[in-house]
């Protein structure tokens, strides 16, 4: 009898083993990934999409990923690529390894007998300085068990993003890896279940920057059907680097080397460099908007190139793919920046001019403060920065980092005929929303709405100790989210909701998406013609690195 029982027990322990785990052929070899504890998901993770070069080729474009015949177990290996070590628990824990090879993608497949499920791909924010795919999750988000979700690793900072205009260091390392991933899936993702012609890519922050410039990118065009770029766009001033030859002479001047005028030494310089002394600025303190390493207008050498034009020209030039996109931010964006108030509002005082952004010029530096005063009266009027108007001081840095280039670009998809943009503002908030400092008011902070449809570092365990009010927003928005990616439109007929007509060149309509959903007119009309003026005037485009001179001989 014991025996018998034991034979059963056996029986069970194997089932449910089998049950755990499940095995997938991919074109580089088997994988298998195991059930997710909280979800009714198998995830496979670390599952190397590219090679990254290491050593002196680091800066390079990525390598096909490795190929295996035995069973390749996909078990969280905790993977990042190199970075400032950050100290936010909650969203990067103790536990991150960095590796120079990181190039790593996490696939969460639905436990359903489905076949050719919509698939979405999550590029993770950070300023292109920090972060990892799984970062965030989209758990709650696949209980409809019919998307698989992919998230993925790719270079960062200088590692990611110097840009040189060598041969060695072309630039836009981290923009190719994100575009090899999104060719892994194309080869990969049907062994999964998923439908390689079904395609979704969407990114917070710098990831949402990364969307956008993805969408111009002659390089990744077909790879992907649908685009939700939140809180970020390609007009950013973070988003392209303005001039990065010379950003690349001044950090290295920072790093004690001088020899910055020869661009072999420069390029050796960064190419000996160890990781640690390339990752030791995180860069996020910077009061011209930008993170200083980020993408950039490569030189055109018709080998691989991921952008060779600036993103203000692809616009008005028309030459890209127009793609659904469900476009929008947070109504209180800067809020990113309210930690620095103390700090920066006695900077602003003494001089304004040091919080232009980056991609602004000016003829003097006569010219320059004028327009900085004349900013500074538009936010603050005649009084000086502080307190008692912190929230103007919000509404200044979400304005040049996120609210302007986005509505910027939707005037400028709507031109070239995209007649597919639907843009939004998030403004929901209820008792849990901390308050602005020294006011009684609260608003949406950066990407509160990819808060709303993800799941964070790790499970939310306690949706349901929400507010019903934020219950019902998070269900709303994920079901908004969800008709996008199935329909390539947020709102379906007989839904319920208000009917949502996509945005044309007066950046109108736009959906509100507070406590109630409203369909109202123009976004932030008269904040945007103040920048229309400010831009058409002074605006600084991205351009790509001069051509080198011939390589020195004893180089060759």
């Amino acid at each position: 009898m014991r025996f018998l029982v034991g034979v059963i027990v056996l029986c069970i322990t194997n089932v449910l083993a089998i049950e755990e785990w499940r095995e997938v052929n991919t074109l580089q070899g088997p994988v298998r990934g195991r059930k997710h504890p909280e979800a009714d998901v198998h995830v496979f993770y670390n599952i190397p999409y590219a090679t990254a070069p290491t050593g002196e080729n680091k800066f390079k474009p990525p390598l096909p990923p490795p190929a295996w015949t035995e069973t390749f177990d996909a078990v969280d290996r905790h993977i990042i690529c190199p970075q400032f070590p950050i100290q936010m628990p909650q969203i990067m824990p103790e536990n991150l390894v960095q590796q120079e090879d990181c190039l790593v993608a996490n696939v969460y497949v639905p436990d359903t007998e489905k076949k050719n499920l919509s698939v979405i791909i999550y590029v993770h924010g950070g300023g292109f300085i920090i972060g990892y795919g799984d970062m965030m999750r989209a758990l709650h988000f696949m209980e409809t068990k019919d998307m698989i979700v992919v998230t993925f690793n790719y270079r960062l900072s200088i590692h990611g993003f110097l840009c040189l205009g060598t041969e060695d260091v072309p630039g836009n390392a981290g923009s190719k890896d994100q575009v090899a991933l999104l060719r892994w899936v194309q080869k990969n993702i049907a062994s999964f279940g998923g439908n390689p012609d079904d395609v979704t890519l969407a990114g917070g922050s710098a990831g949402s920057a990364s969307v956008d410039l993805i969408m111009l990118s002659k390089s990744a065009e077909g790879l992907f059907h649908r685009v939700i770029p939140e809180s970020g766009g390609n007009l950013a001033t973070f988003a392209v680097q303005r001039d990065p030859l010379d950003i690349a002479k001044n950090h290295a001047k920072q790093l004690n080397f001088t020899d910055v005028d020869d661009i072999y030494a420069l390029e050796k310089f960064y190419k000996t460099a160890p990781l640690s002394l390339l990752t030791a600025d995180p860069f996020l303190d910077r009061t011209d908007s930008t993170f200083r390493f980020a993408p950039c207008v490569e030189r055109d050498t018709g080998d691989g190139a991921f952008l060779t034009e600036s993103p203000l020209t692809i616009l008005q030039n028309g030459n890209y793919r127009k793609l659904p996109m469900l476009y929008g931010f947070a109504n209180m964006e800067g809020l990113l920046r309210v930690d620095f108030f103390e700090f920066w509002k006695r900077k602003m005082n003494n001089k304004f001019s040091d919080f232009l952004p980056a991609d602004l010029k000016f003829d003097s530096n006569e010219e320059r403060e004028e327009v900085a005063n004349k900013i500074m009266k538009f936010y603050f009027g005649d009084k000086p920065v502080d307190k008692e108007n912190i929230l103007k001081y919000i509404d200044f840095f979400s304005d040049v980092f996120f609210t302007y280039p986005v509505l910027r670009a939707v005037k400028l998809h709507a031109e070239a005929g995209n007649n597919q943009v639907y843009l939004y503002e998030y403004s929901f908030v209820d008792d849990e929303t901390p308050v602005v400092p020294f006011t009684n008011v609260r608003g949406a902070n950066h990407c509160a709405q990819s808060a709303a449809v993800m799941d964070g570092n790790v499970i939310d365990k306690n949706e349901s100790n929400l507010s019903e009010k934020h219950k019902n927003m998070k269900k709303t928005v994920r079901e908004i989210w969800h008709n996008f990616v199935k329909t390539g439109t947020p709102v379906l007929e007989g839904s319920g909701m208000p009917a949502w007509p996509a945005a044309g060149a007066d950046r109108a309509p736009h959906m509100s998406l507070g406590e109630r959903l409203e369909l109202r007119g123009a976004l932030l009309a008269e904040r945007t013609r103040f920048w229309d003026d400010i831009y058409q005037r002074y605006y600084r485009d991205a351009v790509p690195p001069p051509k080198p001179p011939p390589r020195p001989r004893n180089e060759l």
